[in-house]
């Protein structure tokens, strides 16, 4: 059986929170979300991790990495870089970052070569949600555009302390049929509501949502190569147009070239979006560990052996 990758998207300039997020220690030893995640991925039976990062993150990241995540799965670091463009294409002189999620796990191309998820760095996203996902990665056929989304409940998913961006699904017989991605989310009486041309618009809070976790075959390296270039082509003068997975998703499923699988998380998300999600995060940790769920030391229990199984990556 072939391990799936983990892809971690951990480039984020994170402009809301006002630092480096991905590093920010929210563990009673140190550990950071990506931490969580990674052990969570690798208890599933994920067999690798490829970190997409900016060149100017690389060292702070890679010295937590190479600590511990290093030790127990092989590690690759790629750079999401703002001249990593289709051939035919170039930077606008003006433009500074780079061009979203699809941009971010295009820079992954040479180095994926089995299914493989897609999570966010700062987001928290729970142990049986990876099960669940490596066990359907497992089971496709790795040259079919066999997709798959971990669909949470937007309820469980908004922050207290600020608007958040979801792409809001519908999903027909465990099929997932629409992705749209929702601007300003927030808590609102009974539900939530998203701002959208300076109107609000309510929604009942039930909806399935994505947090970018998702499952894919290498065949979507092939469609980003497919549809990147007409985004960039009728965004080239917005200077800070993104070409978000959702979106690409989203054009899969209408002219019918992808499948896209949902499976159903009912998880309480913890992440990290505004300086205050900080301390929920700390505290939801803390109780997952006093119910058993995570060792206190993450990395540290005897069982997990410290033989070193990579060289850093590229």
């Amino acid at each position: 059986r072939m391990k799936p990758t983990l892809v971690i998207m951990a480039a984020g300039i994170g402009s809301r929170y006002g630092g480096l997020k991905q590093i920010d220690p929210v563990g009673p030893t140190g550990e950071i979300v990506i931490d969580y995640s990674v052990y969570d991925a690798w208890k599933a039976g994920f067999g690798d991790v490829v970190f997409i990062i900016r060149r100017d993150i690389e060292n702070d990241l890679k010295k937590i990495v190479e600590k511990n995540i290093a030790r127990h799965l092989p590690v690759t670091y790629v750079f999401q870089d703002l001249d990593d463009l289709p051939s035919g294409f170039s930077v606008p002189s003006d433009r500074e970052k780079p061009w979203g999620t699809t941009h971010a796990i295009y820079a992954c191309r040479e180095y994926v070569t089995r299914p493989f998820a897609v999570i966010n760095a700062d987001d928290f996203y729970g142990a049986e949600s990876f099960v669940t996902l490596c066990q359907h990665l497992e089971s496709v056929d790795p040259a079919a555009r066999d997709y798959s989304l971990v669909a949470y409940v937007l309820q469980n998913t908004l922050s207290d302390h600020g608007t958040v961006t979801r792409g809001v699904c519908e999903i027909e017989n465990k099929k997932v049929t629409q992705v749209v991605e929702r601007m300003k989310i927030e808590p609102h009486l009974e539900g939530a509501r998203y701002e959208e041309d300076g109107a609000w618009k309510s929604l009942t809070g039930a909806e399935p949502v994505s947090m970018n976790f998702w499952g894919f075959t290498p065949t979507l390296f092939e469609d980003i190569d497919t549809h990147f270039p007409a985004f960039l082509s009728t965004t080239s003068s917005d200077l800070k147009a993104e070409f978000l997975i959702p979106r690409l998703v989203d054009d899969l499923i209408k002219n019918g070239t992808a499948n896209v699988t949902a499976l159903r998380s009912n998880a309480k998300w913890l992440g990290v979006t505004y300086p205050e999600d900080k301390a929920i995060v700390t505290a939801g940790i803390q109780t997952r560990i006093d119910a058993g769920e995570y060792p206190a030391d993450l990395w540290g229990q005897s069982d997990l052996g410290t033989e070193h199984l990579s060289k850093p990556g590229h």
